[in-house]
């Protein structure tokens, strides 16, 4: 077992901004970089994960739980898989997701079971032994039948909805598939008809408020979103409609600047934010939830860990890519999850001891210090 993640933050060239709004644009102070190692995840015979194509990331009790989108390996689909936070260790349990003999006669039943595309998940704040997902593409499921089609027609986005889906932790370890509901968007959101750049990101915030992220709009912009999920929500399985709220994001007027994971952080003096990775952009942001404060953006230089170094090849070399899909924070520690970009992936490779987990789409997890600064 190696020694300890945990993290280490140098400076190097971060920048923060204020989010442009379409009525002005200002730039707030230039920095520098947070500079993030990452530690390579590991099975427990010592091997790297092999191509999870990792989509999320959340605290659960005292370690993460992950889980994997469609495109992963076989061996990675349907399931959650436990890290521990101090090795970067797959500590298990590993829990399989099994679909109720309930849902199984569901509208959603035939595409839920075969491998659905997860894109994010979240744990219940008051009860941790339930974990909710989300689905994105659905193109190539199977059709509904005519009725359910009916019944689902107007999700405001995809032909297929999102789905929101509810899972309960049994004894076995495994995940039992338990309700599901179709997420709504209303026309005057201009969500748009974006089946792989829809729902990416879940993080619970105060009062069972679930913040909903998504990649664009009709407008090419990341949204956020909010539902309230109280006692009574997963008595029908209806739409369950999002809401609009106030938010000071950043507005781009040209290129693909989505959002793909973040986690919820109060400041010791009760102030409530999102902390909110942009995969493209290596960017973290920093989003006031009363909608007062730009938006910062943080810059981020990510650095992958060398196990064996070798001369010019020690400790750690600078990444080309990381693309971040899964944040979650713990205490004052903002832990960080990226999914191997199949396109751009191999441009990291550089030192050879690190070529093989390039090559086999491995994933890292890093760290980050939570600084007040931020939130100033």
């Amino acid at each position: 077992m190696r020694a300890s993640v945990g993290f280490m933050v140098g400076i190097c060239s971060l920048l923060v901004s204020c989010g442009k709004t379409p009525e002005s644009t200002q730039i707030e102070q230039v920095e520098q970089n947070l500079q993030v190692n990452g530690h390579w995840i590991v099975e427990q015979d010592g091997q790297v994960m092999l191509n999870p194509q990792t989509s999320g990331l959340v605290k659960w009790r005292d370690d993460l739980l992950t889980l994997s989108d469609r495109s992963a390996h076989p061996s990675q689909r349907l399931r959650l898989r436990t890290i521990s936070k101090d090795d970067a260790l797959l500590s298990g349990p590993d829990l399989p997701m099994i679909l109720s003999e309930i849902l199984q006669t569901s509208c959603f039943a035939a595409y839920i079971s075969d491998n659905p595309d997860f894109e994010a998940l979240v744990v219940d704040p008051d009860d941790d032994n339930v974990i909710y997902v989300v689905t994105e593409d659905a193109t190539y499921a199977e059709p509904m039948s005519e009725t359910c089609q009916q019944k689902y027609l107007n999700s405001g986005s995809t032909i297929y909805p999102t789905l929101l889906v509810r899972l309960e932790l049994q004894a076995n370890n495994t995940a039992l598939m338990t309700h599901i509901r179709p997420i709504q968007f209303t026309a005057d959101m201009q969500i748009g008809n974006f089946p792989n750049d829809g729902v990416e990101a879940l993080a619970f915030g105060q009062a069972r408020t679930l913040y909903i992220g998504i990649e664009k709009d009709n407008n090419k912009q990341a949204r956020i979103f909010s539902l309230q999920m109280g006692s009574e929500f997963w008595h029908s399985d209806e739409f369950a409609v999002v809401s609009n709220f106030s938010l000071k994001l950043p507005v781009f007027d040209s290129g693909n600047h989505p959002i793909n994971g973040m986690d919820y952080y109060q400041t010791p003096d009760g102030r409530d934010f999102l902390l909110v990775a942009a995969r493209n952009d290596e960017t973290l942001w920093v989003v006031d939830l009363l909608g007062e404060k730009e938006t910062v953006i943080l810059g981020i230089d990510f650095f992958a860990e060398i196990q064996t170094s070798s001369v010019g090849c020690e400790n750690y070399e600078v990444m080309d890519n990381a693309s971040i899909e899964g944040v979650a924070v713990m205490g004052n520690t903002l832990w960080l999850i990226n999914d191997p970009w199949k396109a751009v992936y191999i441009n990291n490779i550089q030192c050879d001891q690190n070529r093989a987990h390039y090559q086999i789409f491995a994933p890292l997890l890093f760290s980050v210090p939570i600084q007040s600064k931020w939130f100033d």
